[in-house]
């Protein structure tokens, strides 16, 4: 009997521990549901409005302010080398994208445009690959990395820049920069982009996208959550909701945790510095970016057996994006793909993407 009762008060302490332990961890939350804002339940697109803020000023807490956009100098852009293809040239240029700063790209323009012809253009960032903008334009060793090239084929006007410590910025001095993280430095980069495709006459300036493959494919997801005038956004092998992330023993070692390589200098080391590596203190994750992407375009190349992004964290993610494309009456503004494949962005899926664009600029 007297065990019983000893039992029974265990087993009640253990109810009491477990409940004020779901209190507490629910009180001590960084983030709230992705359909809930101060409290209350997201039901508008203007209550939705006002989440996106929030989250892109959650964003900003872990990757640094976004600089000021105003009053920047102007473009100075000049020309180093150009190649004349098939259908278009490649010039290879740099501009100017901030006071002091300076941006190497590949620009792709169409070899027949009309007289005052203004053609939809793309931004095409490159994966991890030490040759950065020449990736993606056909030289990288690995396969399916020229959309670049191929977007250029299609007469699209296309700009391949290049990202922090990769191509013409390898060595890139990430210590001695303003930015907090390399990924706020292309995020910046990466807006001027747009404003540069939009200085030029032969772009139609309501008539821009991103597409980008692993790192250019989290990039191309930050540059739509920040700029509304990107009207696609192409992700490939790009994303999955940190709790699922998953490195594998050896790796997590390597890195020290399993969100270790998202704390680099190239990306955001204040997820070691302040979060401790840990998803449930990060003030954000990627269904809330993707979903501030909403009512425009968002396509998602997530392989089955991508060993970077976990296919089951990109399902989770899935189900509340989809909410919020539901709330702003884009349901089928969201396209998904599951190839049976690696950390790879397949051809049949590449030109699904493509013909996606196609559509949304009536090529």
């Amino acid at each position: 009997m007297r065990s019983m009762v000893y039992g029974r008060l265990i087993c009640g302490l253990g109810i009491l521990l477990w409940v004020y332990a779901c209190a507490a961890g629910k009180k001590n939350s960084i983030r709230e549901e992705l359909m809930v804002y101060q409290g209350k339940p997201v039901t508008t697109p203007a209550q939705w409005n006002k989440k996106r803020k929030a989250v892109l000023a959650h964003m900003q807490e872990a990757m640094g302010p976004l600089p000021r956009l105003k009053g920047l100098p102007p473009f100075d852009a000049h020309t180093l080398d150009s190649v004349v293809e098939d259908g278009y040239t490649r010039y290879t240029i740099r501009f100017t994208v901030a006071k002091g700063e300076e941006l190497p790209a590949l620009l792709y323009v169409p070899g027949r445009l009309a007289n005052g012809e203004r053609m939809p253009a793309v931004i095409a960032l490159h994966g991890t690959d030490r040759l950065g903008k020449l990736s993606v334009a056909g030289q990288s060793a690995l396969a399916n990395r020229d959309y670049a090239k191929k977007l250029a084929e299609r007469g699209y006007v296309v700009l391949a820049p290049d990202y922090p410590d990769f191509g013409g910025l390898e060595n890139y001095d990430f210590d001695g920069d303003r930015y907090q993280s390399g990924t706020m430095k292309g995020i910046f980069d990466h807006i001027r982009c747009v404003d540069y495709l939009q200085s030029l006459s032969y772009v139609a300036p309501d008539k821009i996208a991103v597409i980008g493959h692993s790192l250019g494919g989290h990039n191309a997801i930050f540059l739509g959550a920040f700029d509304q005038r990107v009207k696609v956004v192409i992700s490939s092998s790009g994303w999955t909701l940190f709790p699922y992330y998953d490195l594998g023993p050896a790796m997590e070692k390597q890195y020290g945790g399993k969100l270790g390589p998202w704390a680099q200098k190239r990306y955001m080391p204040l997820l070691r510095e302040k979060y401790q590596l840990k998803p449930e203190l990060i003030p954000f994750d990627f269904d809330e970016i993707i979903a501030s992407i909403a009512p425009r375009i968002f396509f998602t190349n997530s392989p089955l057996r991508d060993a970077n992004f976990s296919i089951a964290g990109v399902r989770a993610g899935l189900k509340n994006i989809r909410k919020v494309y539901q709330l702003c009456n884009a349901p089928d503004a969201l396209y998904t793909f599951f190839p049976d494949a690696g950390h790879d962005f397949p051809q049949d899926v590449t030109m699904a993407a493509f013909h996606v664009l196609d559509s949304a600029f009536k090529k």
